[in-house]
C-alpha cells in the first residue's frame, strides 16, 4: 500500500506533518496533567529544547488515566478541567495537543480541543472506542495493545476505515513477554508500516515492568536511549515519550517518564539517527529483499 502522510493541527497552530520520507516528529508531555501551572511548564521547557534541536512536536498529556492499576492512584484533573488546560496550552504555544480517552461518551469533547485523539493500547480492539474516535474527524493515534500482534492491528485499521477514518498513526508500546515485563520486536515497524500509515514508537511504556511493585508499574528508564536508537534505525515516523521535571514525584508513571533533563540528548540523537537512515537509503536504495514463499 502507498504509504501516507498525515496532518495534525488545526486553526491557528503549527502543523506537523508525519510519515515516510519526512523529519522526525517528538509526541510528549508529562503521562497526566497534574496542575494548569505545571503543564505550561512543561509545554515551556519541552518547546524550548525542540525548537533548539529543529524538531516538529505535539504536546501529550492525559486529562484521565482510566488503566492505573489500584483505585487509590492518581487518574487525572478530569475532562473538562484537564481539556481546558490543553486547550490553553494550544493558544500559549501554537503546539497541537493529544490526549487518549478510555470512554467512547468522552471523544467528542477530547476531538474539539485536541489535534489528534489516541487511542489507548488496552483498547485498540474497541469497536466503540474506535468508532467514537473517527467520529472525532481528528487523527487518530492508535497504540498496539501489548496483547496484540503487529499483524493484527490491521483489523483495527479496518474499523477506523469504515468509520470514515483515514488519518492514523500507529505505534507500539511493547510486547506482554512472561509476567510483568514487556519487550519491543523491531520488526513491528516495517510490519505495521505495511498497512500504509506512519508508525510511531512509545520509548517510556515500553521499557514499563506493568504492576511488578505490587498495585505500581515498574520501569527500566536507562534503556530509553537504546530503544529509541533501534527503533528509529527501523524507520519510525514519530517518536512518543513521555517527559518530567521531577518523575520521583510524578502522579502517573515515575518509573517510566522520562527525566526532562535527558529529553535534549535522546531526542538529539534520534533526529540524528533518522536523517542517517535517510541518508542510506537515498545512497543504497530502498530495502528491497523479498519475503520466502
Amino acid at each position: 500500500m502507498d504509504a501516507k502522510h498525515i496532518e495534525v493541527g488545526y486553526d491557528s497552530v503549527t502543523r506537523v506533518r508525519i510519515g515516510k520520507g519526512l523529519p522526525l516528529v517528538y509526541i510528549g508531555g508529562p503521562c497526566a496533567i497534574e496542575s494548569r501551572d505545571h503543564a505550561f511548564k512543561m509545554a515551556e521547557d519541552i518547546g524550548r529544547i525542540c525548537e533548539k534541536l529543529g524538531v516538529s512536536w505535539i504536546y501529550k498529556s492525559c486529562y484521565d488515566k482510566d488503566c492505573r492499576s489500584s483505585p487509590d492512584s492518581f487518574h487525572g484533573m478530569g475532562l473538562e478541567e484537564g481539556l481546558r488546560v490543553l486547550a490553553d496550552i494550544r493558544d500559549a504555544f501554537g503546539v497541537p495537543v493529544v490526549s487518549d480517552f478510555s470512554d467512547s461518551s468522552w471523544a467528542a469533547a477530547t476531538g474539539e480541543v485536541c489535534d489528534m485523539v489516541q487511542v489507548p493500547a488496552y483498547l485498540c480492539r474497541q469497536t466503540s472506542i474506535l468508532r467514537a474516535a473517527a467520529e472525532t474527524k481528528r487523527p487518530v493515534h492508535l497504540k498496539k495493545g501489548q496483547f496484540m500482534s503487529p499483524w493484527n492491528m490491521k483489523n483495527s485499521i479496518r474499523k477506523l476505515e469504515a468509520f470514515g477514518c483515514d488519518r492514523v498513526l500507529l505505534a507500539d508500546r511493547g510486547t506482554f513477554m512472561g509476567y510483568n515485563m514487556l519487550v519491543n520486536d523491531m520488526t513491528c515497524f516495517p510490519i505495521m508500516a505495511q498497512t500504509g500509515y506512519p508508525v510511531c514508537f512509545d520509548a517510556t511504556h515500553s521499557i514499563q515492568m506493568p504492576t511488578s511493585m505490587g498495585n505500581v508499574s515498574g520501569g527500566q528508564r536507562e534503556f530509553i536511549p537504546y530503544l529509541v536508537r533501534a527503533a528509529v534505525a527501523c524507520g519510525v515516523d514519530a517518536l512518543f515519550m513521555e517527559t518530567h521535571d521531577d518523575p520521583p514525584s510524578a502522579l502517573s508513571d515515575p518509573n517510566t517518564v522520562l527525566d526532562i533533563q535527558y529529553l535534549e540528548n535522546v531526542l538529539g540523537q534520534a533526529k540524528k539517527v533518522h536523517e542517517m537512515r535517510l541518508e542510506i537509503l537515498d545512497q543504497f536504495g530502498e530495502d528491497n529483499v523479498h519475503p520466502a514463499k
